[in-house]
């Protein structure tokens, strides 16, 4: 049997279904596993605003032994801030597979041009959204500026430095990280000329998985990741990406949010 996920698209966009495993889908009447004595998963559980698939499963590149792996936000009530404990601002949950940040350190994250972080927000498979979640969305590019640029290229060649030196001690390289350090730089190039993460790959899905088996020499796989950085590179001066991201817009949204949650 078949589920189905509820897609965000921007505002002047269509809403799409992907469907997906029922079991992989969170049943609001299930604990979930979350243990009674913790409070913090208590906490993310009951105000998570949105949860997403991430990982290989929204690349579009799973195999059938992939893990569902998944990343959360959620919103802490604005009273929990008043105390001298203060909530986590991320923790490992209260999903399977999962880590979630508290919706501020999100924010920063995400204003910041962290990869990750900014690609959960363009994630093709969004397993829960409320209406918060539906205003982060709908929020979206005001994360962005071509600051991305350089975000995405440290984050890939610091993968690269760790390959090499794999290399260099007579071993393999970790294949798998290899295929994720091309699609980190596919999905880059494609933000800083478009406007967007590229989070699903699909399309490059056979060279992509055929690096993660090792059939794709070194050589190949280096003139591939120096290309990609050159178009990169290159690419930035003519982005349609802001200089800056809107920060202002998005604290507003940010404070609107926590003077909500008084209300509540």
């Amino acid at each position: 049997m078949k589920g189905s996920c509820h897609v965000p698209r921007p505002p002047d966009g269509q809403a799409a279904t992907v469907t997906i495993p029922e079991h992989d889908i969170p049943d609001d009447d299930v604990p979930d596993g979350v243990p009674e004595h913790d409070p913090a998963l208590h906490l993310a559980r009951d105000h998570t605003i949105l949860s997403v698939v991430s990982g290989s499963r929204a690349y579009g590149l799973a195999t059938g032994d992939s893990d569902v792996d998944r990343r959360g936000v959620y919103a802490a009530p604005a009273p929990l801030f008043w105390r001298f404990a203060k909530p986590p601002t991320h923790l490992d949950g209260p999903l399977p597979e999962q880590f979630s940040w508290e919706l501020e350190r999100f924010c920063a994250l995400a204003l910041a041009a962290n990869p990750t972080v900014l690609e959960c927000l363009w994630s093709p498979i969004v397993e829960k959204i409320t209406p918060e979640g539906e205003e982060l969305l709908a929020l979206r590019s005001a994360f962005l500026s071509r600051h991305a640029h350089r975000t995405f290229l440290r984050y890939a060649q610091a993968q690269f430095r760790k390959l090499e030196g794999d290399l260099r001690n007579g071993g393999a390289p970790r294949w798998k990280h290899v295929m994720h350090m091309l699609r980190l730089l596919v999905s880059g190039l494609h933000l800083v000329r478009h406007g967007e993460p590229r989070v699903d790959v699909g399309g490059l899905r056979d060279r992509l998985l055929a690096v993660r088996r090792g059939d794709v020499g070194w050589d190949e796989i280096e003139a591939w990741r120096a290309e990609l950085t050159a178009d990169l590179d290159a690419a930035v001066a003519h982005s349609p990406l802001p200089p800056e991201p809107d920060r202002a817009a998005v604290e507003d949204l940010l404070i609107s949010i926590r003077r909500r949650s008084v209300d509540r």
